[in-house]
């Protein structure tokens, strides 16, 4: 590997780290719709695949480590996997210690990270030998894990009962853009399905804003106003293991070897689970929040590196609800990637150790020192000056733009038209994982139904 390409890497996770930085910061910014715009984009862009998975560790570690502002400061979730903490957080902010919640979540994400990298990277090696079992019952497995992901939500019956339609308005789509001829026959229009689905909840409120009724019918609200209580002003780089107390620090690592193992699960699920489990034998409310948040944290952290790396380099196909959201482009991003020809055939061993180690190192270090540095100052800058809709505007726009590159007009509105099912699901209960899973076993499912 030259110094040119390391240069590139460093660059790339640099600038991650101070993208999504700002962006994690922001209510709401869910990671799958942030995240895998952007990453499919430099995919497309032909940018070297090493560079691109520095760049996206680098923006997962920086997401994950400032979810710790909004959560702390406001009490608002910057995505789905925040959403568990809150509540504890919100206990810390009631006892005045806004900045501590900050400084537990972020470090317990440090925690996350250092024990995360190497397990799954010795779990990746350690399924190497039985990648091509796996992979030669890949559909089957898709379609299994739909079932799975399905039964472990709480909304299971709702979840399963969708499988079967869901993947027929998907594959039948695909039919219609052969049949007229939209797209050569045999194409798999993937790119703009998937991020149809992760954006569906925006595009179905955005129809529901056509409806008269409905628009009369919502809530008008003053700007809000929002109080930051002043912090203690940290002068040197902080030390996450001053930070936690000794059995923080345990069962934050536990936790994150837990999260590691059990990367196909749910990450949401696990995160929730663990960290009350872990924090139930605390009495004093305080004591419990802090160990709480620090847990979950450590745990979220863990299952997207787990999710992300051990199916990439052992697998080469999406099987965790991490591959399937986020870092679904680094598994297939036609023309560029397919599940024949992606990073996991591109890179070698030490390639995925090295672009690991720089981009979570680049955003470790710059993220998690500005957010326990300068969080009020980021969170005010945030709230005031980038609005939340300013972002999914942009993102909605560009899943337009990737619509039309895949197939022209009438995928647009094919777009549109999975994006509303997916928005009507979701707010079902229908979790992302279940839906993407769907999307990937879509062609299987249609084929056992016609008896082919």
């Amino acid at each position: 590997m030259s110094i040119t390409l390391i240069l590139q890497m460093i660059l790339a996770s640099a600038i991650a780290a101070v993208m999504y930085t700002v962006i994690g910061a922001a209510p709401g910014a869910d990671e799958t719709a942030t995240i895998a715009p952007i990453t499919l984009v430099l995919v497309l862009s032909g940018l070297q695949p090493v560079v691109i998975l520095s760049f996206f560790i680098s923006a997962i570690v920086a997401s994950k480590l400032i979810d710790a502002v909004p959560i702390s400061i406001a009490g608002i979730p910057a995505g789905v996997m925040s959403t568990p903490m809150v509540e504890h957080a919100m206990v810390l902010k009631k006892n005045g210690l806004t900045d501590t919640s900050i400084r537990k979540i972020a470090s317990g994400a440090i925690v996350g990270t250092m024990i995360s990298i190497p397990v799954s990277l010795f779990l990746a090696k350690a399924l190497v030998p039985f990648a091509n079992v796996i992979k030669q019952y890949g559909d089957p497995v898709f379609f299994i894990g739909a079932i799975l992901l399905a039964l472990m939500s709480k909304n299971k019956w709702i979840s399963l009962a969708v499988i079967l339609p869901f993947a027929i308005l998907i594959q039948g789509l695909r039919y219609l853009y052969w049949g007229i001829g939209a797209v050569p026959k045999g194409t798999n229009v993937f790119t703009s399905f998937f991020l149809a689905i992760t954006i569906g909840p925006v595009i179905l409120t955005l129809f529901e804003l056509l409806n008269k009724e409905k628009r009369d019918s919502l809530k008008r609200f003053d700007k809000n106003i929002i109080h930051l209580r002043s912090t203690e002003e940290i002068k040197k780089f902080p030390n996450p293991f001053k930070i936690l107390t000794k059995k923080e620090v345990g069962y934050s690592a536990l936790a994150s070897l837990i999260g590691t193992v059990t990367f196909i699960l749910s990450p949401v699920g696990l995160t929730t689970f663990l960290g009350e489990l872990f924090a139930s034998g605390t009495k004093d409310p305080v004591e419990k929040a802090s160990l709480a948040v620090s847990c979950m944290e450590a745990l979220a952290q863990a299952t997207y590196f787990s999710g992300t790396l051990i199916p990439l380099i052992a697998l080469g196909i999406p099987l965790s609800p991490m591959a399937l959201g986020p870092a679904n482009p680094l598994f297939n991003a036609p023309p560029v990637f397919t599940l024949q020809h992606n990073i996991h055939h591109i890179l070698t061993s030490s390639d995925f150790v090295i672009a690991t180690v720089i981009g979570a190192a680049v955003a470790a270090a710059f993220t998690y020192y500005v957010t326990v540095k300068y969080s009020q100052q980021i969170c005010t800058f945030v709230f005031k000056k980038i609005p939340h809709e300013a972002m999914l505007g942009l993102f909605f726009s560009l899943v337009l733009l990737l619509a039309f590159m895949d197939a022209g007009l009438v995928n647009v509105a094919g777009v549109l038209l999975i994006g509303i099912v997916a928005g009507v699901l979701h707010r079902l209960g229908v979790n992302y994982g279940v839906q993407f899973m769907i999307l990937y076993s879509a062609p299987w499912i249609t084929k056992i139904l016609a008896g082919q």
